[in-house]
């Protein structure tokens, strides 16, 4: 049951309806997931509301990227200060210096594809 509740972020989050972040967001509501999700544009996908800014939310189960590394690195502080259980790396996101950074505080890393993970049952 509590699986079905965690939280995850979607880091990188577009409106734009040909973005895998932007598909990756629904998947994840129709599977009943609470989702954060944070872009450089507010906006809204499904009934989730796209912020700016990484909030500080407990509970965090899954940050999963859709931020090239470049992108990523004024992200670091926030995402580890959340404490998730795993940060997913989609294909293109691969970042061996937060990976390294997490592993060292016992996160999870998995280099996977988010949209597979649901859509197979493995999220």
């Amino acid at each position: 049951m509590e699986r079905n509740v965690s939280k995850t972020v979607v880091l990188g989050a577009s409106v734009n309806p040909e973005r895998y972040s932007h598909l990756a967001i629904q998947l994840l509501r129709n599977a009943g997931r609470e989702v954060l999700a944070v872009g450089p544009k507010p906006g809204r996908v499904a009934d989730v509301d796209i912020q700016e800014l990484l909030p500080q939310a407990e509970g965090v189960d899954t940050v999963t990227l859709y931020l090239n590394p470049s992108n990523q690195r004024s992200y670091y502080e926030d995402i580890l200060r959340l404490e998730p259980r795993r940060i997913i790396f989609n294909p293109g996101t691969e970042n061996p210096e937060l990976e390294a950074l997490a592993t060292a505080r016992g996160i999870e890393v998995q280099h996977a594809c988010t949209l597979v993970l649901v859509r197979t049952g493995q999220y």
